[in-house]
């Protein structure tokens, strides 16, 4: 039986490089990265990949950018298309792969586009503007759009603003690719949301929040066109004696959804939790430093066996053997250097 084949895609800043997203062959045995091909694109902050496996977008400066993933699992160019506005932060597509979502963080701006048949992505069908005043301490005094995901049954857009410290639940139009405003899932103050991530089986969010540290959970159900949020539990993403002025960064589920993983800055740390996915609640299963400065993304390996942190500041990837079983995480060789690196996607190659 032949070997799963994995190819890792990381976006980074390109300051002196013009190569915004690099492509990696996975080691599913060794746990490590070898560098297979670099793409031409500016200020890469984040990629996102087709629920058809077939095309990946990327978010550039003032707009985003379409690629065929080749079957090798090398990029190939289709198209460039504005957004707008300001460069985003965060891009996903729905779950007929039509339409593509991208936040805004500077602006506080929604951009809604079409995606053509090829997967190329075509004009604007809907723009939102997000208004308001949120705490006036800090950053947090105006909106900052930082995730934008789809529910998985394609109804409602949630949309997470770390400045206004809600997120936005928009019923989703697909024929004209519209939405219009059907709740609102209400943060602690300053608490500042920032990634979002749905259940295997859509019946449960994920939201972690940035200041705050930590992941609430809650319960998602559609009622005859309303959609009910109950919140089900809160947990920590740094362990007790964290550091003081940490940060909570970006989610991920392990393949299989058994386990969910975010990152911490300041406390430079990644938490792993397991996922019951009957109730939807997280247990924390370890808490360990990822020997690197601001992990601004991580993710777990397909096999469950291994981690990589995306450590911003200190310009590094660095990757950890996980036993899962005992809660432990041991370093796996040597960091890679990679500057500004911003975040990261397995795609499996068929």
């Amino acid at each position: 039986m032949a070997k799963e084949k994995y190819v890792a895609y990381v976006s980074t800043y390109t300051m002196g490089d013009s190569h915004g997203i690099r492509v990696y062959d996975v080691d599913m045995e060794k746990g490590r990265f070898t560098e297979k091909d670099k793409v031409e694109i500016t200020n890469s902050s984040y990629v996102t990949i087709s629920h058809n496996g077939k095309c990946l977008y990327s978010i550039t400066d003032f707009g985003v950018e379409a690629y065929t993933i080749m079957k090798d699992g090398s990029l190939e160019l289709l198209n460039f298309a504005p957004i707008n506005g300001m460069r985003g932060c965060y891009l996903s597509t729905d779950y007929t792969d039509k339409y593509l979502f991208v936040a805004g963080y500077h602006d506080g701006k929604l951009t809604v586009l079409r995606v053509e048949e090829d997967g190329s992505v075509g004009s604007i069908t809907d723009e939102i503007y997000h208004k308001g005043m949120g705490s006036l301490s800090e950053r947090n005094f105006r909106p900052h759009i930082n995730c934008a995901r789809m529910t998985h049954d394609n109804k409602y857009l949630l949309v997470a603003d770390q400045g206004m410290d809600h997120v936005n639940v928009y019923a989703f139009n697909p024929r004209g690719g519209t939405l219009r405003i059907a709740d609102v899932i209400r943060s602690e103050m300053e608490a500042a949301p920032r990634h979002i991530k749905i259940s295997q089986d859509g019946r449960f969010v994920y939201i972690v929040h940035e200041w705050k540290c930590c992941v609430d959970v809650y319960s998602y159900e559609d009622r005859e066109g309303v959609p009910y949020f109950s919140k089900v539990q809160s947990i920590p993403t740094v362990n007790e004696d964290a550091t003081q002025g940490s940060a909570a960064s970006a989610l991920s589920f392990s393949m299989d959804y058994n386990y969910l993983l975010s990152s911490n800055a300041g406390d430079n740390s990644v938490i792993l939790y397991n996922v019951n996915k009957e109730d939807g609640l997280l247990t924390k299963n370890f808490c360990l430093p990822i020997s690197g400065e601001f992990p601004k993304d991580a993710d777990i390996f397909p096999n469950n066996k291994f981690i990589v942190s995306l450590n911003h500041e200190s310009g590094t990837l660095t990757f950890f053997k996980i036993d899962v079983k005992n809660g432990t995480m041991t370093m796996n060789g040597a960091p890679m250097k990679l500057a500004a690196p911003n975040s990261i996607i397995f795609h499996k190659l068929v």
